[in-house]
């Protein structure tokens, strides 16, 4: 699909859908628990579409209602029936790494015998050093380093070891799989932990469950580190509600920046453990005017001036941040982007080659992005490249464009955000949606 945008600013308001990552963590553990849980999703995606198949695949029954879903939960009978729902159980990730990187160490701690595939870059994606802890832990992979990934055995309890620079999903992983486990299990992670705000939010939905994290920090080896230690078991409080994406939302909030009037976002918290609500104090620093109420943010339009700053804990924030650092004044940094390479594309150089096909002046130097900014941007077309985050910043960039931009692959926003481009006219925006030339 191609999406054709005729530039224009945007104003007004929109309603924020459901966090992607909340739902992921809380479908799983409503599917894991000693109940039925109603959870309350007011939207969905590709991505959850994907967690919701693989947990029917393990057993879960799960309903679709009005305002999001009914999870009746995988049996936990050691019957030979259920033993042999769970033999052969194949585990269609899509193109999500959350559902992969959350499923894998859930299916081995139930003792699945589980086949994963994927779409697209999913099977380019890495999984070590989660693969050797889950094979140190008795179980056995094959194909591990790429899909299709099948899993044997029943994961031990125990302490399982990471080091804190690869992707927080590993940690969340064994956090959903370790109240599954015959017994105590802890979590170490040595060094700085990236994206740590996705762990709280982990720590957060098991909670919602009743199971306890405990945290201790010290020193390992020379190095600080982080000990978790996972408590208790999965038992419903029968209702639990995904809270507004922040991920998404700073889409029309940056467009507040660049446009000519306010964006508003209804339904997001002020007090979420999402690590992306920092979108705000980063359109504060560009020069952007920032309004905050209980469950709305509103951003409006001022002068825009670079800055530096640092992409980790904000991975996913980067190509949107990146289109406002397009049209602001100076030269703003990004760094700490090395992770970017392992998403949906290469998103240093699609970010890099997307904004540049629209005329702005953006350099990769290692793993950092540079950003010259310029008064306006230029008509041009850009290749989503399979890449949600890529699309939609394209169709925010073209705000500050001097002619209609082309988004090649457009269709990718369904992967996050279905809505995206109804959301877009909502807010006073021109789309053409076309079929793939």
């Amino acid at each position: 699909m191609i999406a054709t945008i005729t530039p224009a600013p945007l104003a007004g308001s929109v309603p924020a859908i459901a966090s992607k990552s909340m739902a992921h963590r809380l479908i799983i553990a409503a599917a894991l628990a000693n109940g039925e849980t109603h959870v309350v999703c007011n939207t969905t995606c590709d991505d959850i579409d994907a967690t919701l198949r693989c947990l029917t695949a393990l057993g879960a029954r799960i309903e679709a209602v009005e305002d999001g879903y009914r999870v009746h939960p995988i049996p936990k009978s050691t019957s030979l029936g259920i033993l042999r729902a769970l033999a052969g159980a194949e585990l269609d990730c899509g193109e999500s790494g959350s559902t992969l990187r959350f499923m894998l160490p859930v299916a081995c701690a139930l003792g699945a015998e589980a086949r994963f595939t994927g779409r697209g870059r999913l099977g380019e994606r890495p999984l070590e050093p989660l693969a050797s802890e889950l094979i140190a832990a008795g179980c056995e992979l094959e194909g591990a380093g790429g899909l299709p990934l099948t899993a044997h055995g029943r994961l031990r309890a125990g302490r399982f070891t990471l080091p804190g620079n690869v992707s927080s999903q590993y940690i969340t992983g064994l956090m959903l799989a370790a109240p599954l486990l015959d017994g105590p299990s802890e979590i170490l992670v040595s060094g700085r932990i990236e994206s740590r705000p996705y762990v709280n939010l982990t720590i957060q939905a098991l909670a919602s469950f009743g199971v306890r994290v405990e945290q201790e920090r010290g020193m390992s080896e020379g190095e600080e580190a982080t000990l978790f230690r996972i408590e208790g078991a999965y038992r419903t409080g029968g209702e639990v509600t995904v809270e507004g994406d922040w991920s998404n939302a700073a889409f029309w909030l940056c467009a507040g920046a660049l446009g000519e009037r306010p964006v508003s976002v209804e339904g997001v918290s002020l007090s979420s453990a999402q690590g992306d609500r920092t979108i705000l104090a980063v359109l504060s620093r560009f020069g952007a005017r920032v309004g905050r109420s209980t469950s709305a943010a509103r951003v409006q339009p001022d002068r825009l001036h670079a800055f530096d700053m640092s992409a980790q804990d904000i991975p996913d924030l980067v190509p949107v941040i990146s289109a406002v650092a397009s049209v602001a004044a100076g030269t703003t940094r990004i760094s700490d982007c090395g992770r970017l390479r392992l998403k949906e594309s290469d998103r240093l150089e699609t970010v890099a080659a997307g904004l540049a096909n629209l005329g702005a002046r953006v350099e990769i130097r290692r793993d950092d992005l540079i950003i010259e900014g310029v008064d306006t941007l230029s008509s041009g077309t850009v290749d989503a490249a399979g890449d949600h985050r890529i699309a939609m910043m394209a169709a925010v960039a073209a705000i500050r464009a001097d002619g209609p931009v082309r988004i090649v692959g457009a269709e990718a926003v369904d992967k996050s955000y279905p809505a995206f481009f109804d959301h877009y006219r909502l807010l006073g925006g021109s789309v053409d949606l076309s079929d793939q030339e």
